[in-house]
């Protein structure tokens, strides 16, 4: 919600999810890449590269210039995957996520992978 339109007082079955203001006013001044630069932890970063809310032009490109190049930073692209990480051609839409799905056989490998390292 970043519009002008939105105010302390606007209802929250006028906001989506039904969520209320304050969460979408707290949520203007998050800054997940920021505050991932700032921890001193392994962090495994995803994307789906047919991922339409989450965007490898506005999106991944913060994460690469945040905690990036850390060797603890790891960053993965999943060039057919959408925002579930469901593998596909062409734009991703809402109407994607409908059909039942298995999230990519390369993400759940890569994590897995990820955790197990983090173990031994």
């Amino acid at each position: 919600m970043d519009g002008d339109e939105l105010t302390p007082q606007t209802p929250a079955s006028d906001l989506p999810f039904g969520l209320p203001a304050s969460y979408w006013f707290e949520l203007r001044d998050f800054d997940p890449v920021a505050i991932a630069a700032a921890l001193d932890r392994p962090m495994l970063i995803l994307q789906g590269g047919r991922d339409y809310q989450v965007t490898v032009d506005d999106d991944l490109s913060r994460w690469r210039s945040g905690p990036a190049g850390r060797p603890e930073v790891d960053i993965r692209l999943y060039d057919a995957d959408d925002h579930l990480f469901f593998p596909g051609d062409g734009p991703s839409t809402p109407a994607g996520y409908e059909a039942p799905q298995h999230v990519d056989p390369a993400v759940v490998t890569d994590v897995a992978d990820r955790l197990h390292a983090q173990r031994s």
